[in-house]
């Protein structure tokens, strides 16, 4: 299935968690923020939230400055 994420498609199995994408992306779950088709989703929804055909994924990472 095709789904964005931060604006570039990406071919992905169907079936795949917000989580499993995540994993697959090699990032730290601790310091992002994940928004679903322009809703923020909490991050207990991760693990059980399944990504559809042309969902719009954006993820954030937060920096730490001082």
């Amino acid at each position: 299935m095709r789904v964005i994420v931060n604006g570039e498609p990406h071919e992905l199995n169907d079936g795949l968690t917000v989580a499993g994408l995540i994993s697959q992306l090699s990032l730290n779950g601790h310091r992002i923020a994940v928004e679903l088709n322009r809703e923020i989703l909490d991050r207990e929804a991760w693990v059980e939230r399944q990504l559809a055909a042309e969902d719009e994924v954006e993820i954030v990472h937060f920096v730490g400055g001082g």
